[in-house]
């Protein structure tokens, strides 16, 4: 059965995906790799689009309009259905997600690690950027989300992780993404990830790494338009997949996982996957 990771690099417009991510587009020039360009959900806000990433359902089914009424959904999502079927899960993450899909309201005591057998997230590690602002960005390193993520690989055995972490979304809200600041820090994102990606690769993991939305000239997200809602989806993986000038729908990555890792899709899930079994 395939083992898969998606990590999710929050609010990055596809066309800097492209010009620097010098590690992932060298993946995809030797074929280890392969790439498309993916289109949010709207509105193309962050929890509207973390909801709809696992649901594969439309922020206008869901009801996370924004980031201001996250909740407790009841719906079946990614998690859900791949605990029902035996697979482990594993989430490192921004704490929406375990709002979202195990319990609300998060108690950060309580909720910033957990292991339980019971599910749907099985093993969970959150943060919450409490403070965050434009002077202070109060995300946590990269390198270290990485890491943890590959432990609950190598030492909890998980099938399935989720990765998320905000660094690029909040530095563009500060900085725009098209300045000095930007392009080094998507530099030192990929140069950090690129090493983590090869020991997931060789623990047998499929990967996916791709965003949640993008953002515009003035940093900006939530409405439609080619730099708020694209973004790259790179896949390390060997199913058949569509055409390399197809735009992906974002409602077809939950069915799309859950096809791959052999679970039965939800009849929620309307879209048509992109993964074959």
């Amino acid at each position: 059965m395939h083992k898969l990771l998606l990590i999710i690099i929050d609010g990055v417009p596809y066309r800097n995906w492209r010009r620097l991510f010098g590690n992932l587009e060298g993946w995809v020039k030797s074929g280890d790799a392969r790439v498309w360009k993916m289109r949010a959900v709207l509105p193309s806000t962050s929890a509207s689009c973390y909801a709809s990433i696992h649901t594969g359902v439309p922020p206008q089914v869901h009801g996370i309009w924004g980031n201001a009424n996250v909740k407790k959904l009841d719906l079946p999502d990614v998690f859900s259905e791949l605990a029902r079927a035996g697979r482990r899960t594993g989430a490192v993450t921004h704490s929406f997600w375990s709002e979202f899909f195990q319990r609300a309201p998060f108690d950060t005591v309580r909720d910033i690690e957990y292991d339980e057998e019971a599910g749907p997230i099985h093993h969970g590690r959150f943060h919450t950027m409490a403070g965050y602002g434009h002077a202070n960005q109060m995300t946590p390193s990269d390198h270290d989300l990485f890491a943890t993520l590959t432990r609950l690989c190598e030492v909890k055995g998980i099938d399935y992780g989720i990765y998320h972490s905000c660094t690029l979304d909040s530095m563009g809200h500060r900085f725009f993404h098209d300045c000095e600041e930007m392009d080094h820090a998507c530099y030192l994102l990929d140069e950090q990830m690129a090493p983590f990606i090869q020991r997931w690769r060789d623990k047998g993991y499929e990967v996916i790494v791709t965003a949640d939305h993008g953002q515009d000239e003035r940093g900006h997200h939530g409405g439609a338009g080619e730099l708020q809602q694209d973004f790259a989806f790179y896949y390390f993986g060997a199913s058949a997949m569509p055409a390399k000038d197809v735009v992906l729908d974002q409602l077809a990555l939950a069915p799309s996982i859950l096809t791959r890792m052999g679970v039965a899709v939800p009849a929620s899930m309307k879209a048509a996957p992109f993964f074959t079994a």
